[in-house]
């Protein structure tokens, strides 16, 4: 791999609870996410974020200067603190253990929001009946960004004045809100274990484990120790009760993300990121997702209109990271990439 002149090479990290993902970007070039230097790590591997990244830099010989990192964790100016990981995060540290002259830090969500001005009609798959209408820098427009991986992030996305403003935001931690009995009962079984119940403890990897530990429980059996991919497994093979948590579970994110779009007036369309999207976007175009999403009241009308786009993107993270790279780092002040068209 060659990579561009030190002086227009920034790294690239996008870090969860479970992995962390570096690449390169090129701020002298009009698309400047390099995919191909894309490498992941199980961040339980490494110490700290500043050892993972060194050792990203001497595997591929990369040289330099700057450097945007993207961490699941609220930013809280020069530091940030891995929601489920225990990585603390120093602006500092980072610079001087890895040479940088500039460093930003930003949420992964913040990211993912910048992410969705540089998706093409190829990168995404569309949930439901209403139509996408693809990015446009001279419309004034609204977007929510909501996704689960290891936990559940949300932030959303303003379009004003030619210029993108993405939204920090911790959503996934906003109180679950039941939707219906079963789902009642469900937060009675996890506020018993949790304490107070957001709806990262139900959409989230590890939200598939509560949804059916609480459905085997209140179906009076024991599940034993499970992953979430044993969850998945065992519904691909047919197994009932784990058919009815991914039921549970894609009603609920459609629930939160219809919310997500009231709060924001986020009339021009929702995306749907993280590491789950993808793997399970058979089962949530089959799901009651958009139901549930449409399902709010007064509003119902207005919901039936508003595109639900899943980002198929591999790299997402990454690619909005770029963006804030290009913004940061890159030779015109504020200007950030267009998008390349399908």
């Amino acid at each position: 791999m060659t990579s561009p002149d030190p002086a227009q090479c920034v790294l690239l990290a996008d870090i969860g609870g479970t992995n962390a993902r570096f690449a390169l970007a090129d701020t002298g070039a009009d698309h400047p996410f390099l995919a191909e230097s894309t490498r992941e790590y199980r961040v339980a591997e490494f110490p700290s974020l500043a050892d993972t990244a060194r050792h990203y830099l001497e595997q591929t010989g990369a040289k330099v200067r700057n450097g945007v990192f993207a961490v699941a964790g609220r930013v809280d100016g020069d530091e940030a603190r891995i929601t489920n990981h225990p990585w603390v995060i120093q602006v500092p540290r980072l610079r001087s253990m890895l040479g940088l002259e500039g460093v930003r830090l930003i949420n992964d969500f913040t990211a993912q929001a910048l992410a969705v001005s540089l998706l093409t009609p190829a990168d995404v798959a569309q949930v439901g009946s209403a139509r996408w209408m693809p990015f446009d820098l001279a419309r004034k427009s609204t977007y929510a960004v909501i996704g689960p991986g290891t936990g559940l992030g949300a932030g959303g996305l303003l379009v004003r004045d030619g210029k993108r403003i993405a939204l920090d935001a911790e959503g996934g931690h906003v109180s679950f809100p039941p939707g219906n009995p079963e789902e009642i009962e469900i937060l009675q079984r996890l506020s018993r274990q949790f304490g107070r119940v957001s709806n990262e403890r139900l959409i989230c990897g590890p939200g598939l484990v509560n949804i059916h530990r609480a459905l085997s429980e209140m179906a009076g059996q024991d599940p034993g120790p499970l992953q979430p991919a044993d969850v998945t497994a065992r519904a691909a093979e047919g197994d009932a009760l784990c058919l009815h948590t991914l039921d549970v579970f894609f009603a609920v994110f459609g629930a939160i993300a219809g919310d997500l779009v009231l709060t924001l007036g986020a009339w021009d369309g929702v995306f749907l990121c993280g590491g789950l999207v993808p793997r399970l976007l058979p089962q949530l175009q089959r799901s009651g997702f958009r139901q549930r999403f449409e399902n709010k009241g007064r509003f119902s009308p207005t919901m039936g209109t508003i595109p639900v786009l899943a980002n198929l993107h591999p790299q997402s993270g990454l690619l909005g990271a770029a963006a804030a790279a290009a913004e940061a780092f890159g030779n015109v002040g504020g200007t950030l990439p267009t998008p390349a068209h399908a």
